[in-house]
């Protein structure tokens, strides 16, 4: 597990950035997620395959006010949440008072090896400065035994390079599918399945789903 006594410039940036939006972010309607859609479909997938391996414990790490915990939790799974943002987490406890919600780091949990069955990073590791991603796979790898399953939401790059850009909350990056797959599979992650989807009406950029399953028995 990685230890850091002076988190990052970057994760306290983060942080802060989210905090001070909290309240207008929870505010905003999350239709994608209550009907049929694509997005909800790679949800529904991951909650499938983890209930199929004995639905242990999964967890959204990134998970800002909570709605996607809460679907995991309506699909059947004993899933918490994870977030930087104290503010986001209080917002999450009180929508949802029968989930647990933390605030800590996705890259170093307080968690034994093997703790979970699943984790969700859903448009959570976009913040994170590229050089910096591998210690985050490392960790999703720690926390998983071999067979467990992780789902990751993005922004995609539609055929340009690995991408900056103005997320209005704070810097956040655009991923090439591929080379965010590749990222995992050296971490020691088996690809099953991916999505790539369309911008939405009031959406800026195609959206990136990658299923993966820790190598291992």
């Amino acid at each position: 597990m990685a230890t850091s006594s002076t988190p990052p410039a970057y994760l306290t940036d983060t942080a802060d950035a989210y905090d001070a939006i909290a309240t207008v972010y929870a505010g905003m309607a999350r239709d994608d997620l209550h009907g049929p859609s694509l997005d909800r479909s790679m949800i529904t997938a991951f909650a499938d395959h983890v209930r199929a391996d004995g639905a242990g414990t999964v967890a959204e790490l990134g998970c800002g006010p909570g709605p996607v915990t809460a679907l995991l939790r309506d699909l059947g799974l004993d899933a918490f949440g994870v977030d930087l943002s104290p503010v986001m987490i209080d917002l999450a406890r009180e929508a949802y008072p029968d989930i647990r919600f933390e605030v800590g780091s996705m890259d170093a949990l307080d968690l034994p090896d093997a703790a979970l069955s699943g984790i969700v990073s859903w448009y959570s590791v976009i913040h994170t400065p590229p050089q910096e991603l591998p210690p985050y796979f490392a960790e999703f790898h720690r926390l998983l035994p071999p067979g467990g399953h992780i789902l990751l939401a993005f922004f995609e790059s539609e055929g340009a390079p690995l991408t900056p850009f103005d997320h209005k909350v704070t810097t956040a990056y655009r991923w090439p599918i591929d080379a965010l797959a590749s990222l995992a599979r050296e971490a020691g992650f088996t690809e099953l399945g991916r999505m790539l989807r369309e911008p939405g009406e009031g959406e800026r950029f195609r959206r990136g789903h990658l299923l993966m399953r820790k190598e291992g028995s």
